[in-house]
């Protein structure tokens, strides 16, 4: 007999944010993976073996109740209210009030899924039983993103007015504080020959965090730095192929789901050597802890090929390691775990009754 699990999200209301992108994917895998035993259907009000929880809209969250009559209840964990605090910006009551909702939705689920194990500790932080949640990693569907070859490399780099013979560095996020955009801009400065992208931009307009000043600096790059805006998720197999390499001096991330995605493109990885990363992309990439750092990484990255291939085959390794083959298995015995409690919970009321 086959099982349902209700997936309800409105992740992708929001264009160019890497929840949308995490939420369809993992939708995908099960669909691909699981469906000898689990059906998927995606936001329906009506009784579910799981429903399963990627967004935490009011909507969701008055179901709850009623919900946990006849299903077991998961959530995915994709930010918390310390991360919320470097993304948008919200008067103070109302900051105060939507991070109280946020534990309170979180404290409502039955049980709770992170991205990155390093949150396990900050979730208990707020009173929850370490008990109740799991790490299950992201995943990027190779048939999504995969490298290309050359010539249609410069097709590309043709379409985006992006010099062909020029190193190309790119950057995949959100225009906010904490992705350190002024950063890119600065470690661009210092390399005036090599080409320097960004795809992404405003996806919380004007409640982003940092919105005015880099709004300003993105009216008015370097000649050597270019901003593209937000590109369809379909689209950006495109660009990862365009670049060189991918460069994130993100100062805050959970799994960014731009490693993965440049990962399965075999694009050298270059990011800010922050703590969060050493749980789950230890190996698979090149770090710098400051802008001086960053342009020497790039710069060894543009002359030296040996180093470059070497930088390749690690991020090569991160995508094997990161398959849809490893992360479907997790979730198959997540799940199917979950099952089995609730069947548990369901026998034992009956006897109650």
């Amino acid at each position: 007999m086959q099982r349902t699990i209700n997936m309800l999200s409105r992740a992708t209301s929001v264009k160019g944010q890497g929840v949308g992108s995490a939420y369809e994917e993992q939708v995908s895998l099960v669909q691909n993976n699981l469906k000898d035993m689990y059906k998927v259907e995606i936001n329906q009000v009506k009784f579910a073996d799981i429903r399963h929880y990627h967004t935490i809209n009011l909507e969701f969250f008055l179901t709850i109740p009623f919900t946990k009559i006849k299903s077991s209840t998961v959530g995915y964990v994709h930010f918390l209210p310390e991360t919320l605090e470097s993304s948008i910006k919200l008067p103070r009551f109302a900051k105060k009030v939507f991070y109280k909702y946020v534990i309170s939705f979180y404290k409502s689920m039955d049980y709770l899924i992170t991205v990155n194990p390093y949150f396990i500790d900050k979730l208990v932080a707020y009173g929850i039983n370490r008990e109740k949640i799991t790490y299950i990693p992201n995943y990027v569907s190779s048939k999504r993103f995969y490298k290309i070859d050359k010539k249609s490399k410069n097709s590309i780099r043709k379409k985006y007015h992006v010099d062909s013979k020029k190193f190309v560095v790119l950057c995949v996020g959100q225009l906010q504080t904490r992705k350190g955009v002024a950063d890119f801009i600065e470690v661009a400065k210092m390399l005036p020959d090599i080409e320097f992208v960004w795809a992404g931009g405003f996806s919380f307009k004007k409640i982003s965090d940092g919105y005015s000043q880099i709004k300003k600096l993105t009216e008015n790059p370097p000649s050597n730095v270019k901003f593209l805006g937000i590109v369809p998720r379909e689209e950006m197999n495109e660009v990862y192929n365009m670049a060189d390499i991918m460069f994130l001096p993100s100062y805050e991330e959970l799994f960014p789901m731009t490693v993965l995605e440049s990962a399965n493109c075999k694009l050298p990885i270059l990011l800010r050597d922050i703590e969060l990363y050493k749980g789950i992309l230890e190996g698979y990439y090149l770090k710098g802890k400051n802008n001086l750092e960053f342009k020497n990484e790039i710069e060894k990255l543009s002359q030296d090929q040996i180093y470059y291939n070497k930088a390749s085959q690690m991020a090569h390794e991160c995508s094997k390691y990161y398959s849809e083959e490893n992360v479907a298995k997790m979730w198959r015995a997540y799940y199917n775990k979950i099952y089995k409690r609730g069947l548990k919970k369901t026998w034992r009321k009956r006897n109650e009754n």
